[in-house]
């Protein structure tokens, strides 16, 4: 009988060893953990500093902002005071990083190069997801219970403001169109804004699919991808006309998707321990591989000028706070 045992384990141990060749073959290799230290709580969104390879990661449940070095591999300064942190972005022309703050509606203006405050924006409540238009040194900050703000990084002041039908999740803006995409999850629609007349120009009705939280632009396509919580699946839009091109099954509880245009794939990180990755090449979208990694993993960042993908991975019983880098392959 000890030598069927022994047969059974090495059965086992050959079929662990395949299961961890097939991971490792993947579309995504796990190259490196940054650790965070003592950080308790909830993580939001990160942003990328590419001339220094600083990473910023805002601690939402600790009232701070991370600075990774990923060239050292290490944290080597954390912001702290912040109430309730939860976009960050980085405007490299004038090296300066900005923080929105949910529990003050503030969006806050840091040094660079020493992460010195200098400046403060008071946009009125619940200051949410940051996006920078590069082209034209525009700063957006979705807030409050429907407004999308825009603000020059130079002055530190509002030049527009948006209104929407409820609070703007994830949104972003287009590159080669006056455009805004705008997910609305409270009313079940993306909103399309016009930067040039700062109105509404289409409301795409979501129908029964809720939770539309995370979005990103395949320009190449000219679509709009969307992934949603309720039930959890990935949407593709048309951007000229909100038509739906594709739909798939997904991870659930995501909270970011990417678009990888070099591999024509998409990123989509999810709460619930996993990553998928999509063939954006296809209009079928067929999803490529389900990625484990830790539950309450879903905010990252893809970083193209480097070829990696940043996932932050709360404190659990588990294992402390983390930034976890992936590579993707090939």
């Amino acid at each position: 009988m000890r030598w069927l045992l022994v047969v059974a384990l090495v059965i086992v141990s050959c079929a662990r060893a395949d299961q961890a060749q097939a991971v490792d073959a993947g579309p995504l290799t796990l190259e490196s953990k940054i650790l965070l230290g003592n950080v308790r709580g909830r993580i939001d969104h990160l942003a990328i500093d590419l001339n220094r390879k600083r990473l910023f990661v805002a601690e939402l449940g600790n009232d701070s902002v991370a600075v990774i070095d990923l060239a050292a591999g290490r944290l080597v300064h954390r912001i702290v005071g912040l109430k309730e942190p939860q976009g960050v972005g980085y405007v490299p022309s004038i090296d300066r990083l900005y923080v929105s703050t949910a529990g003050d509606g503030s969006v806050r203006a840091f040094s660079g190069e020493n992460y010195a405050p200098s400046g403060r924006i008071d946009l009125g409540e619940n200051a949410d997801n940051i996006r920078i238009d590069l082209a034209t040194n525009t700063l957006f900050v979705g807030y409050g219970a429907g407004r999308l703000a825009a603000i020059d990084p130079m002055n530190h002041e509002k030049i527009s403001d948006f209104p929407l039908p409820a609070h703007p999740e994830g949104f972003q803006v287009g590159r080669n169109t006056d455009q805004i995409f705008v997910n609305s999850p409270d009313t079940r629609s993306i909103v399309v804004i016009d930067r040039a007349s700062g109105q509404q120009s289409a409301n795409w009705p979501m129908g029964r699919a809720g939770g539309n939280f995370p979005m990103a632009l395949d320009d190449t396509n000219q679509q709009v991808v969307v992934v949603f919580r309720n039930p959890p699946r990935l949407g593709v839009f048309a951007m000229k006309d909100g038509e739906r091109v594709a739909e798939r099954e997904t991870c659930g509880d995501s909270d970011d998707v990417f678009v990888d245009s070099i591999r024509k794939r998409a990123y989509v990180t999810c709460g619930d321990g996993f990553i998928d990755v999509f063939d954006t090449e296809r209009a079928s979208y067929q999803r490529l591989a389900h990625v484990p990694t830790v539950p309450g993993a879903r905010t990252s960042l893809f970083i193209p000028a480097m070829d990696r993908i940043a996932l932050a991975v709360r404190a659990t019983a588990a294992g402390p706070a983390a930034i976890w880098i992936y590579r993707p392959v090939p």
